[in-house]
């Protein structure tokens, strides 16, 4: 019993540090130039962060074709969002779309939901358009955005792993319904980041 109240009272002291976490999209100088600065970039964020691990968390959830397919789908239609966004297009509410994306993944995750593949492959497509255009319109003219590209799709995939990982050794030890604890965080997480 002590271990699961030690482990709630980190997740929810570490919910308290939300708010004064920065966001991905802070526009450091010098963050957008080549490779290293991609694969940093996911890591930086929260929301990146949240909705990276969560992912995976998800389609380990899942199961089934959709342990890889969903991560897969997701780093593939993010690499095409930063494409368009590179190529200058734009979007209303990007950053509200990301912070949602995180707050529905939390809650699918919670709610342990098991859409058919199609609609679960839809659902992170549409979340990882907008984390891509995001990365994208943040790369300035003069960087490398293939490169930058490139690690930030790695880093992604990588957290997309954590995320799977994480589900994986917590029903080792029997322990599943801290998977839907996992998920509900990253719900409030959401929530936090949005209001903050």
């Amino acid at each position: 019993m002590k271990k699961s109240t030690t482990f709630t009272t980190l997740l929810v002291s570490a919910l308290g540090l939300v708010p004064t976490l920065a966001h991905a999209h802070a526009g450091v100088p010098g963050h957008t130039h080549g490779f290293a600065d991609g694969l940093a970039h996911p890591l930086l964020g929260l929301d990146h962060l949240l909705a990276m691990v969560a992912v995976g968390v998800w389609a380990a959830q899942l199961g089934g074709r959709a342990r890889w397919a969903v991560p897969a789908a997701f780093v593939g239609v993010m690499m095409l969002g930063s494409a368009l966004g590179m190529a200058g297009a734009t979007m209303p509410m990007v950053e509200s779309a990301i912070l949602g994306s995180v707050m529905i993944l939390g809650l699918l995750i919670t709610s342990a939901a098991r859409l058919p593949l199609a609609a679960s492959l839809a659902v992170v497509g549409l979340f990882a358009a907008f984390h891509g255009l995001a990365h994208g319109m943040e790369i300035p003219a003069n960087a490398n955005g293939l490169a930058y590209t490139g690690g930030f799709a790695l880093a992604t995939a990588v957290l997309h792993g954590a995320g799977f990982l994480l589900v994986v050794g917590l029903q080792q030890f029997a322990q599943a319904g801290w998977v839907r604890v996992t998920g509900a965080v990253v719900a409030i997480a959401g929530v936090m980041l949005a209001v903050s």
